[in-house]
């Protein structure tokens, strides 16, 4: 349970992060939106499309994509309130803190956060330097020759086999290179970045408009909407299908929160981070079911379905472009999504890089990631640690673990993040709210068992839930060994204010 101090802290830390002379707040509505969006448009709905349409072996599988907006538009709205009330660097490792108490529970809520935010934030940055170097096969077939491939199992007591499968090929050396152009660009001032953002975004979006259009221009609505016969029929295998299709929606939908990771460097953050967070879900979700819609009016439906699980699903886009107006359409639009792919992995590393900065500002991280590079004022231990962690990821298959890093972000972080904005509502409604969750709190409640729902109501969900519970008893154990080492909460019964820089 909270203690007062939470509260307190709250209001304090608004204040204290306005007045941080270390980070730049140079980012304004259009940049934000701009890095939320490229961050969100990664190369996941180019090669998810196949998966989310056999979920539900349909074209009815727009349902994952249309429920799946109004879901993150719940969330997103939890997610505004924070950031406008908290715009500080950080985002879940600060509200969580903030909203549970720093001296208490908060404390092994943050930890837990950042423990898992280990595994979660590479991964997510490495499928998409992954996704590049998979449509580079599509130009270059000879990037996909194997070099080494190897499957790791740990075997464990009441949870059973934990497997790790590596994969080294070409391509494996591409998605590593650009993991390592990502860490270049980003090494620089932030208000340059802003800068940089625009020409990426500018190629994302050409990307898609150019998709849309070739597809709303070749649109054969029978092929659209041709519905198997029991598509609507409300039994078991609809609602797990829904929920399978809207695990793959909301991965593909993550990022709409990226601007409250660097919320520090952000101008006028108390309306600039909820308009971001909002605009991007809304524009996202339009080109999403837009593309979709367009692209199933031209491929039939059956044809990605049995695309799902082999190696054709990675260059969906790529062939569906060459039917259209032949190879060289094809080759256009591969390069087209693996600029998508980087800008995403681009905007990835800007915001999860500030994460581990804002712990060790808080003396809950090892004090190194503290660091700020003194010219151009960015955390750059965090930066370049983050970024070779994720390039060592590019050598593994990443399908397998999607759905256990789905898991496990919504167990550790969304699930206590939207119980905790009305435990803030709660016990400090006087606390400064630039910015309040509109219908409060219907949103949060919807979004709630929205997240509960991909949890459960999935075929095979036991697996991912395993995986989470082991990392999670895994950051529990940890954390207590620190905690008894150093006196903190729950082995002391008061412990004083976490002092800004403390050492760990």
């Amino acid at each position: 349970m909270a203690t007062e101090e939470a509260p307190d802290h709250a209001g304090e830390q608004s204040s204290d992060d306005e007045r941080d002379p270390q980070l730049i707040r140079g980012i304004g509505l259009t940049g934000a939106t701009m890095l939320n969006m490229i961050d969100m448009i990664g190369v996941g709905p180019f090669i998810t499309i196949p998966l989310i349409i056999a979920a539900m072996a349909g074209p009815q599988a727009m349902l994952g994509w249309i429920f799946g907006a109004l879901l993150v538009v719940c969330d997103g709205l939890v997610w505004a309130e924070l950031g406008a009330t908290m715009p500080g660097s950080g985002g879940s490792y600060r509200y969580l803190g903030e909203i549970y108490g720093k001296s208490s529970l908060g404390r092994l809520m943050s930890f837990l956060f950042i423990w898992q935010l280990t595994f979660s934030a590479p991964l997510s940055i490495a499928s998409g330097c992954i996704g590049f170097a998979m449509y580079a096969v599509y130009a270059f077939p000879g990037l996909d020759r194997t070099i080494a491939a190897a499957d790791l199992r740990l075997p464990l007591p009441l949870v059973g086999d934990l497997s790790v499968s590596l994969l080294v090929t070409l391509g494996s050396f591409v998605a590593v290179g650009v993991c390592l152009l990502a860490v270049f660009l980003l090494y620089r001032k932030i208000t340059i970045i802003e800068r940089l953002s625009r020409y990426l975004w500018v190629g994302v979006m050409v990307t898609i408009l150019w998709i849309i259009v070739s597809g709303v221009w070749h649109f054969d609505p029978a092929l659209a909407f041709d519905f198997p016969p029991d598509a609507f029929t409300l039994r078991p295998e609809f609602f797990t299908g829904l929920g399978a299709a809207l695990l793959i929606a909301v991965y593909d939908y993550w990022g709409y929160y990226n601007v409250c990771f660097f919320g520090g460097e952000v101008r006028d953050p108390g309306r600039t981070i909820p308009r971001a967070v909002l605009l991007s879900i809304v524009l996202v979700a339009a080109i999403y079911i837009v593309m979709n819609i367009s692209i199933l009016g031209v491929i039939p439906w059956r044809e990605f379905s049995a695309t799902a699980n082999s190696d054709a699903r990675r260059y969906v886009i790529s062939t569906f472009m060459e039917r259209l107006y032949g190879h060289w359409a094809g080759l256009l639009v591969t390069a087209l999504i693996m600029w998508t792919a980087f800008a995403s992995v681009f905007s990835l590393l800007l915001g999860y890089s500030r994460v581990p900065y804002a712990a060790a500002r808080d003396g809950n991280y090892f004090h190194v990631f503290s660091r700020v590079h003194p010219q151009h004022r960015f955390p750059y231990i965090s930066l370049l640690v983050l970024g070779g962690i994720a390039a060592g990821f590019c050598f593994l298959r990443l399908a397998d673990v999607i759905a256990a890093l789905v898991v496990i972000r919504i167990l550790v972080q969304f699930l206590a993040q939207i119980v905790g904005v009305m435990i803030l509502r709660r016990r400090r409604p006087d606390l400064p709210r630039p910015f309040r969750m509109w219908l409060y709190p219907l949103p949060a409640l919807i979004a709630l068992c929205g997240f509960v729902y991909v949890l459960f109501m999935r075929p095979d969900f036991q697996k991912e839930m395993r995986y989470a519970a082991v990392l999670i008893v895994l950051g529990l154990a940890i954390y207590f060994v620190r905690a008894l080492a150093r006196g903190e909460w729950p082995f002391r019964a008061s412990l004083a204010r976490a002092r800004p820089g403390g050492r760990v």
